[in-house]
Protein backbone atom coordinates (compact mmCIF):
# COMPACT_ATOMS: atom_id res chain seq x y z
CA UNK A 1 0.00 0.00 0.00
CA UNK A 2 2.98 2.32 0.50
CA UNK A 3 3.63 2.25 -3.23
CA UNK A 4 0.00 3.04 -4.05
CA UNK A 5 -0.02 5.94 -1.61
CA UNK A 6 3.23 7.35 -2.98
CA UNK A 7 3.27 6.46 -6.68
CA UNK A 8 2.15 9.97 -7.73
CA UNK A 9 4.66 11.66 -5.41
CA UNK A 10 7.91 12.39 -7.31
CA UNK A 11 9.88 12.51 -4.04
CA UNK A 12 8.62 9.06 -3.07
CA UNK A 13 9.49 7.61 -6.48
CA UNK A 14 12.96 9.21 -6.33
CA UNK A 15 13.50 7.63 -2.91
CA UNK A 16 12.99 4.09 -4.26
CA UNK A 17 16.17 2.05 -4.52
CA UNK A 18 17.90 1.66 -7.88
CA UNK A 19 19.38 -1.57 -9.12
CA UNK A 20 21.01 -2.45 -12.41
CA UNK A 21 20.50 -5.91 -13.88
CA UNK A 22 22.32 -6.97 -17.06
CA UNK A 23 19.25 -8.60 -18.62
CA UNK A 24 17.10 -5.47 -18.30
CA UNK A 25 17.83 -2.82 -20.90
CA UNK A 26 15.98 -0.04 -22.69
CA UNK A 27 12.93 0.36 -20.55
CA UNK A 28 11.54 1.40 -17.21
CA UNK A 29 11.46 -1.49 -14.73
CA UNK A 30 10.31 -1.88 -11.15
CA UNK A 31 10.33 -4.81 -8.72
CA UNK A 32 7.38 -5.55 -6.46
CA UNK A 33 7.35 -8.03 -3.57
CA UNK A 34 4.98 -10.99 -3.93
CA UNK A 35 2.46 -11.29 -1.12
CA UNK A 36 -0.31 -13.77 -0.48
CA UNK A 37 -1.43 -16.81 -2.42
CA UNK A 38 -2.79 -15.22 -5.58
CA UNK A 39 0.61 -14.93 -7.26
CA UNK A 40 1.69 -18.55 -7.90
CA UNK A 41 4.21 -19.80 -8.63
CA UNK A 42 5.76 -16.95 -6.64
CA UNK A 43 5.95 -17.17 -2.87
CA UNK A 44 6.17 -14.38 -0.31
CA UNK A 45 9.58 -12.76 -0.52
CA UNK A 46 9.90 -13.16 -4.29
CA UNK A 47 10.36 -9.94 -6.23
CA UNK A 48 8.36 -9.73 -9.43
CA UNK A 49 9.95 -7.44 -12.00
CA UNK A 50 7.77 -5.59 -14.44
CA UNK A 51 8.40 -3.34 -17.42
CA UNK A 52 6.30 -0.18 -17.44
CA UNK A 53 3.44 -0.19 -19.97
CA UNK A 54 3.10 3.31 -21.39
CA UNK A 55 -0.36 2.89 -22.94
CA UNK A 56 -3.22 0.53 -22.09
CA UNK A 57 -3.52 -0.15 -25.82
CA UNK A 58 -0.22 -2.08 -25.49
CA UNK A 59 -1.85 -4.76 -23.28
CA UNK A 60 -2.03 -8.24 -24.75
CA UNK A 61 -4.36 -11.13 -23.89
CA UNK A 62 -2.65 -14.13 -22.21
CA UNK A 63 0.24 -11.99 -20.93
CA UNK A 64 0.87 -11.45 -17.23
CA UNK A 65 0.91 -8.02 -15.60
CA UNK A 66 1.37 -6.23 -12.30
CA UNK A 67 -1.58 -3.89 -12.15
CA UNK A 68 -1.60 -0.96 -9.75
CA UNK A 69 -5.13 0.20 -8.96
CA UNK A 70 -6.56 2.55 -6.39
CA UNK A 71 -7.38 -0.53 -4.31
CA UNK A 72 -3.98 -2.21 -4.46
CA UNK A 73 -1.43 -4.10 -6.49
CA UNK A 74 -2.34 -7.35 -8.26
CA UNK A 75 -0.39 -9.86 -10.35
CA UNK A 76 -2.77 -11.28 -12.96
CA UNK A 77 -3.01 -12.76 -16.44
CA UNK A 78 -5.00 -10.71 -18.90
CA UNK A 79 -7.91 -12.79 -20.12
CA UNK A 80 -9.95 -10.26 -22.11
CA UNK A 81 -9.96 -6.60 -23.14
CA UNK A 82 -13.41 -5.04 -22.87
CA UNK A 83 -14.58 -1.58 -24.04
CA UNK A 84 -14.14 0.00 -20.58
CA UNK A 85 -12.30 -2.66 -18.57
CA UNK A 86 -10.03 -5.68 -18.62
CA UNK A 87 -10.87 -9.15 -17.37
CA UNK A 88 -8.06 -10.70 -15.34
CA UNK A 89 -7.42 -14.09 -13.76
CA UNK A 90 -5.12 -15.35 -11.07
CA UNK A 91 -2.66 -18.19 -11.58
CA UNK A 92 -4.29 -19.66 -8.47
CA UNK A 93 -7.47 -21.30 -9.81
CA UNK A 94 -9.13 -20.84 -6.42
CA UNK A 95 -9.80 -17.22 -7.41
CA UNK A 96 -12.49 -16.21 -9.90
CA UNK A 97 -11.80 -13.94 -12.87
CA UNK A 98 -12.90 -10.35 -12.48
CA UNK A 99 -12.96 -7.03 -14.30
CA UNK A 100 -10.89 -3.95 -13.60
CA UNK A 101 -12.22 -0.68 -14.98
CA UNK A 102 -9.71 1.33 -17.00
CA UNK A 103 -10.59 4.32 -14.81
CA UNK A 104 -9.32 2.41 -11.71
CA UNK A 105 -5.93 1.57 -13.23
CA UNK A 106 -3.04 3.74 -12.06
CA UNK A 107 -0.13 1.85 -13.62
CA UNK A 108 0.53 -1.41 -15.47
CA UNK A 109 3.82 -3.32 -15.49
CA UNK A 110 4.34 -6.26 -17.87
CA UNK A 111 5.89 -9.29 -16.16
CA UNK A 112 9.55 -9.74 -17.10
CA UNK A 113 11.27 -11.86 -14.45
CA UNK A 114 11.10 -12.91 -10.84
CA UNK A 115 13.92 -12.89 -8.31
CA UNK A 116 13.86 -15.23 -5.35
CA UNK A 117 16.29 -16.16 -2.61
CA UNK A 118 15.21 -19.79 -2.75
CA UNK A 119 18.50 -20.82 -4.36
CA UNK A 120 21.79 -20.00 -2.72
CA UNK A 121 24.91 -19.28 -4.73
CA UNK A 122 27.81 -21.70 -4.24
CA UNK A 123 30.94 -20.01 -2.97
CA UNK A 124 33.68 -21.58 -5.09
CA UNK A 125 36.34 -20.16 -2.78
CA UNK A 126 35.03 -22.46 -0.06
CA UNK A 127 37.60 -25.25 0.55
CA UNK A 128 34.91 -27.90 1.06
CA UNK A 129 33.52 -27.28 -2.43
CA UNK A 130 37.03 -27.08 -3.88
CA UNK A 131 37.99 -30.39 -2.22
CA UNK A 132 34.82 -32.01 -3.57
CA UNK A 133 35.73 -31.01 -7.14
CA UNK A 134 39.33 -32.21 -6.74
CA UNK A 135 38.10 -35.56 -5.39
CA UNK A 136 35.69 -35.90 -8.30
CA UNK A 137 38.51 -35.12 -10.72
CA UNK A 138 40.69 -37.84 -9.16
CA UNK A 139 37.84 -40.37 -9.33
CA UNK A 140 37.32 -39.64 -13.02
CA UNK A 141 41.05 -39.99 -13.69
CA UNK A 142 41.06 -43.43 -11.98
CA UNK A 143 38.03 -44.55 -14.00
CA UNK A 144 39.74 -43.56 -17.28
CA UNK A 145 42.88 -45.48 -16.31
CA UNK A 146 40.79 -48.57 -15.44
CA UNK A 147 38.98 -48.40 -18.77
CA UNK A 148 42.29 -48.11 -20.66
CA UNK A 149 43.61 -51.17 -18.77
CA UNK A 150 40.60 -53.28 -19.85
CA UNK A 151 40.97 -52.49 -23.55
Amino acid sequence: MGYINGYADPEYIESLQYMSLPFLRNGKYRAFPAEGDSMPPFKDGTYIIGEFVEELSELKVDKTYLIVTQGGLVYKSLEKINPDSITVRSKNTFYETYDILFSEILEVWKFVKALTDEYELIDLTNNVVKDMFLSLKEDMKKMREELKGKS
